[in-house]
């Protein structure tokens, strides 16, 4: 973009109608980088991933895992053979069940596991939304730039249109003239 010529303050007093002062500030940013022709910061993927943890990381990729179907047929896979082992193949082979039927240690694991995994889930969601309020800011100043640059236009298409209209009425003044 090129460099406006204009302070933020009257980029606000022209294309706004309103003080510099009067403005959100995200609206003021907006003309801070309109006015200094600056481009549109990172977007809302690099935004985020500039203030993200290793924590962060991890949650992510756990939230991933645990959210996906080869987490569910594999963790059901794990339980029915964690059932059949306890149950009658180890008494098969001569050995005591460890965790015989109704599976305390099981039922224990599962436990903990959730408990783990619950809070990890949460954060990793906490996580997806400061990154979509990023997205919802970000977008909300290329749509506010786009309209301001519209404006800004249409007022360079009226005053070309008002200087036209002035050098036909002087080529019709001359026509009538001769």
């Amino acid at each position: 973009m090129i460099r406006s010529g204009k302070t933020p303050e009257a980029l606000a007093e022209d294309l706004l109608g309103r003080t510099f002062d009067e403005l959100e500030g995200e609206e003021q940013r907006v003309l801070r980088r309109i006015a200094s022709g600056t481009l549109i910061g990172n977007d809302a993927d690099e935004e985020a991933a500039l203030h993200t943890s290793f924590g962060d990381r991890l949650a992510d990729r756990v939230a991933a895992v645990g959210g996906s179907w080869s987490f569910i047929i594999t963790f059901g896979v794990v339980i029915l053979g964690w059932m059949l082992i306890n149950g009658r193949v180890l008494e098969i082979l001569g050995f005591h069940a460890f965790d015989a039927y109704p599976y305390i240690f099981l039922n224990l694991i599962l436990s903990m596991l959730a408990a783990i995994q619950a809070p990890v889930i949460m954060m990793s969601q906490n996580r997806q939304a400061a990154k979509d309020r990023i997205a919802a800011r970000h977008d909300y100043e290329v749509n506010l730039r786009t309209q301001l640059e519209i404006i800004r236009l249409q007022r360079r298409i009226d005053r070309l249109l008002e200087r036209l209209g002035h050098v036909e009425a002087r080529l019709s003044e001359v026509a009538r003239r001769d």
